[in-house]
């Protein structure tokens, strides 16, 4: 067997060669964390983001809620989903985690094929959720907006408090550089590779 141990920034691959294998990916998208989406251009307010603790846990939690693990927000090329029991998630109060089981059939289709190679490449360096905020009249407060300490400066801070996830994409560009994603790959003898990269969030108000 041959292995080799890839650094690209907030990612860490590492793969063994095996004649039977699955892929395994992990990721963790902090709560708290902060990302800037805009600095306000030269006359506007800066404005910034972050999602409360447990922010996705309502479809998260729900049984028989499908969400998928797709590629650049794409549904034309998914990677794993709860529905195909290929991905798997866990709402904390620090954090969304994942795990997605990418079996050797799944590896064989060329959209994901070409993920892990931009994957190795260091091109693809995160995770963005594609979500959609709760109506009033099912959630009391989704999101608020509030001024950023003095001390800190003059952003519009957007806390998200409950959003309906639907998807996690591998992107190329993340925005909360306090997250993580892992691969893995397994053999029939158990689990081979560690990998590590960072998680995106798209940045767009909604």
């Amino acid at each position: 067997m041959e292995s080799g141990l890839v650094h690209h920034g907030e990612l860490i691959l590492e793969e063994r060669a095996a004649q039977s294998r699955k892929r395994r990916l992990k990721g963790r998208f902090p709560y708290g964390s902060r990302a800037v989406l805009s600095d306000g251009g030269k006359t506007g307010r800066p404005q910034k983001e972050e999602f409360a603790p447990r922010a996705f846990g309502y479809r998260v939690e729900r049984e028989g809620e499908d969400i998928h693990l797709l590629i650049g927000h794409s549904y034309d090329r998914p990677i794993a989903s709860r529905g195909a029991g290929s991905l798997s998630l866990r709402d904390g109060d620090d954090a969304l985690t994942f795990e997605a089981m990418i079996d050797e059939e799944t590896q064989q289709i060329s959209w994901v094929q070409d993920f892990f190679r931009a994957f190795n490449a260091g091109l693809i360096r995160g995770i963005s959720p594609g979500f959609r905020l709760p109506p009033p009249r099912a959630v009391a407060k989704p999101e608020a907006v509030t001024e950023e300490d003095p001390s800190e400066g003059t952003a519009l801070i957007r806390t998200i408090f409950a959003a309906l996830l639907y998807e996690l994409s591998m992107v190329t560009r993340p925005a909360y550089n306090e997250t993580e994603v892992e691969a893995e790959e397994r053999s029939a003898g158990g689990v081979i590779l560690p990998t590590r990269h960072g998680l995106h969030h798209s940045s767009r108000w909604r």
